[in-house]
């Protein structure tokens, strides 16, 4: 890491025009240098920043180990990387894009499971039945721990999905998943419904900064000006 404030933005899709589209509002005209597909960028008429261009999980893995100084990405997916979060980054801004809900879903057919309460004892009978645990697919394996354990859900067992989730259960890969959803459409198309308490997190982008990188009160003062300028454009501070 340099001098400069190190800053990881989305490097594809919605989530990169957005993230440019708010910093350019803000003040921070954001190009990436030399060909299309360099992963480097810059800050039009800021030397003392340098632009990182990565996908939105390996800027939650940068921001825990301390490679950059801030970062853009999703909340759900920086709560997922790291172990006591709040002890590693904090969460600078939100954004006003991105959003989307971490949910327990179960299959349409299970009407006598609505909440996480109903969810154990169903897993109990499933397990005598069936002689296995029923099986939860996600790729939120920290925050679903997590979550049950706080509900008192135990009888289960995770299956890493890495990919359309939604279509573990009517796959026969999984009975319920942990998934992450804008509108409820594609899980209603699987078959699926949301339990009533079972949102894990309503996520969003956020800009973090990270308390492993290496700080100097001059990078902090680069920091506070980032931010500054985009509350000035709608972000929230917390």
């Amino acid at each position: 890491m340099t001098d400069r404030l190190a800053l990881a933005l989305p490097s594809k899709g919605r989530l990169m025009d957005n993230c440019l589209e708010t910093l350019a509002k803000a003040g921070f005209v954001v190009s990436k240098v030399g060909s299309a597909r360099d992963y480097r960028g810059a800050v039009q008429g800021r030397s003392d920043i340098e632009i990182h261009f990565v996908s939105a999980s390996e800027i939650a893995q940068l921001l825990r180990q301390g490679d950059v100084h801030l970062g853009v990405t999703g909340e759900d997916l920086m709560r997922e990387a790291t172990v006591e979060v709040d002890h590693r980054v904090d969460f600078a801004g939100k954004l006003g894009f991105g959003h989307a809900d971490v949910v327990v879903a179960v299959p349409a057919c299970w009407l006598d499971v609505r909440n996480l309460a109903d969810l154990e004892p169903m897993a109990m009978r499933f397990r005598r039945q069936h002689g296995r645990r029923i099986r939860v697919a996600t790729k939120y394996l920290n925050l679903t721990r997590h979550y049950f354990a706080r509900a008192g859900v135990i009888s289960y067992r995770i299956v890493e999905s890495l990919g359309a989730t939604e279509g573990a259960p009517a796959a026969g890969m999984a009975e319920l998943i942990v998934d992450i959803t804008s509108t409820g459409a594609t899980l209603r198309a699987n078959g699926l419904k949301v339990l009533t308490d079972g949102v894990l997190l309503k996520s969003e982008a956020n800009l973090i900064k990270s308390k492993s990188a290496k700080w100097t009160p001059e990078l902090d003062a680069v920091s506070d000006g980032i931010i500054r300028g985009l509350v000035r454009v709608g972000a929230r501070v917390a």
